[in-house]
């Protein structure tokens, strides 16, 4: 195992360190690093609170600040954090309009913040978002898994929450983001857990993993290595086809990097995937390429898509300040 690190029981302590360090002007460590949370607080406005196991980032701390997020619980690498780590960010970011949970649906993290929720003392709603469309249940989920459209969730109730809309309105807004999104994965290469030291599953040289969560959890199928537009047809059809009718009109689309793989990839990938949505009668009008959701150094992509209406766009337009969003990369065609 070759990382950057210098131990692995030291990993994500130094990394939020290291973290909070380069943005000390967007975010603040929580006290013993239980969150980050964002820096200039906003008085009565919902408290939007994130969180998950490390590994994935960005996501969430990255999307902490003006815009999107006013908290984020960081737990070890792909466990998730503890309803103390939730309770806590609540109480340092709460202004009294009472907080929003934004869970992607993995069982820990969904068991971990109702227990929070359950115990918090203020008025708190969870959102779970479950857009992968690959696999009904897995190892980790009982019901679809949440994976990169959080990110689209998070930034459009963002946007809703710094204009003050009440914990009802945001809660009705963020089901109906998480209804309109779909997204599937592809793993071209395992990844690797510090504390395994070794890869979390195997692929052979001209193997892929169809359908991957962002754990490495398995997907579809294992099948041979592909041109990326066949790749691209294949988890098209899947997002379209759970879609069905709805599929058409306007739409946000993301091609979200797993962490080891070249932006001109991304990009390649994002080229077969336009032109295949665009046969379909989906009019991109907004779109995203990088790596924002990842699984440490795993080689692959997902794709996502969201039926974007007037009222997505705008909030998708809307100004954000995070070290990994910021208002210069939400830009229109």
């Amino acid at each position: 195992m070759k990382k950057l690190i210098n131990g692995v029981e030291t990993v994500l302590d130094e990394a939020l360190d290291g973290f909070v360090r380069a943005h000390a002007d967007i975010v603040v460590m929580g006290l013993e690093r239980k969150f980050v949370r964002r820096k200039a607080l906003v008085g009565g406005k919902v408290a939007l609170i994130s969180g998950g196991g490390s590994g994935h980032e960005p996501l969430h701390a990255g999307f902490v600040g003006a815009g999107m997020l006013d908290a984020a619980c960081p737990g070890q690498v792909f466990t998730s954090p503890t309803p103390d780590q939730m309770i806590a960010a609540a109480d340092a970011v709460d202004t009294g309009a009472g907080c929003l949970f934004i869970v992607k649906n993995y069982e820990g993290d969904v068991m971990n913040f109702a227990m929070a929720g359950e115990m918090g003392g203020r008025e708190i709603r969870t959102l779970v978002v479950n857009d992968d469309v690959a696999v009904e249940n897995s190892s980790y989920t009982t019901g679809r898994r949440g994976v990169a459209g959080t990110m689209i969730v998070e930034k459009i109730v963002g946007a809703a929450a710094e204009e003050k809309r009440d914990l009802g309105a945001l809660m009705t807004l963020g089901e109906k983001v998480n209804s309109r999104t779909r997204s599937m994965g592809v793993a071209l290469t395992s990844c690797t857990v510090p504390a395994a030291g070794k890869p979390t599953f195997a692929l052979g040289a001209d193997e892929m993993e169809m359908g991957v969560g962002i754990h490495g959890e398995p997907g579809r199928r294992t099948v041979k290595l592909k041109p990326a537009r066949s790749i691209a047809t294949e988890m098209i059809e899947a997002i379209l086809g759970d879609f069905g009718a709805a599929a058409k009109g306007p739409a946000i689309v993301l091609i979200n990097g797993f962490g080891a793989t070249p932006l001109m990839e991304l990009y390649i990938m994002f080229e077969n995937a336009a032109a295949l949505l665009e046969q379909h009668g989906i009019d991109i009008v907004r779109s995203q390429v990088g790596n924002f959701v990842t699984s440490l150094d795993m080689a692959g992509c997902s794709i996502t898509v969201t039926l974007a209406d007037s009222e997505m766009l705008a909030l998708w337009d809307a100004p954000v300040h995070t070290a990994a969003l910021n208002r210069g990369q939400i830009m229109a065609h």
